[in-house]
């Protein structure tokens, strides 16, 4: 899949340098080149604060308990989505932490927790084909659902937003209805596999 990337890549670049060459405008082409690299590294450096701001208060939330706590409210809902699953495994442990850290808004946190969980339930899956606990686990971890999303309120908040956080209703709304939405049709398709 890299490859195939890397391919796509380099053909939209030498397509891009081509038609300005066709068209006699290599000197728009440069200009472009060097303004979106400027504009690339001054996004970069504005975002690391409020970023670094946000994901140290979202650290020492976790460290105080709070990430183990909603982990432990989270159970009764894992064991109705994976009920195959044994729910004092650690393949709950890992998706429970999985979905909070996701909550949470740690998203480097939240994917050594996925990749975990999904080991442990590639364990009990003897076969090469994902099983119903994996393919619901994917959807859930997929729609990301977040309480606070600070990387999007931080590209708001570098391009000008003067309430950079006004659009957490529409995030919780769009994202709890796509894990409603998945998980409907992946349930649906577990029946139909079944029936």
């Amino acid at each position: 899949m890299n490859d195939l990337l890397n391919y796509l890549w380099a053909f939209l670049i030498f397509f891009s340098v081509l038609c300005a060459a066709a068209t006699g405008r290599m000197p728009q082409l440069s200009a472009a080149v060097v303004s979106g690299a400027g504009n690339a590294v001054t996004l970069v450096i504005s975002m690391t604060g409020m970023m670094c701001a946000w994901t140290g208060l979202l650290k020492i939330a976790q460290e105080g308990g709070a990430a183990k706590a909603l982990a432990r409210a989270l159970r009764p809902v894992v064991r109705r989505l994976f009920p195959s699953c044994p729910q004092d495994g650690p393949a709950a442990k890992a998706i429970c932490m999985n979905i909070t850290a996701n909550l949470l808004g740690l998203g480097n946190a939240a994917t050594p927790f996925g990749i975990a969980a999904m080991k442990e339930l590639k364990k009990r899956n003897p076969t090469n084909t994902a099983d119903n606990d994996m393919a619901t686990f994917v959807v859930v971890n997929a729609a990301s659902i977040q309480l606070i999303p600070t990387f999007l309120a931080a590209l708001r908040a570098q391009y000008g937003a003067k309430s950079p956080f006004d659009i957490l209703p529409a995030v919780w709304l769009t994202s709890a209805g796509a894990l409603a939405a998945g998980l409907t049709a992946a349930k649906l398709m577990e029946r139909g596999r079944h029936g």
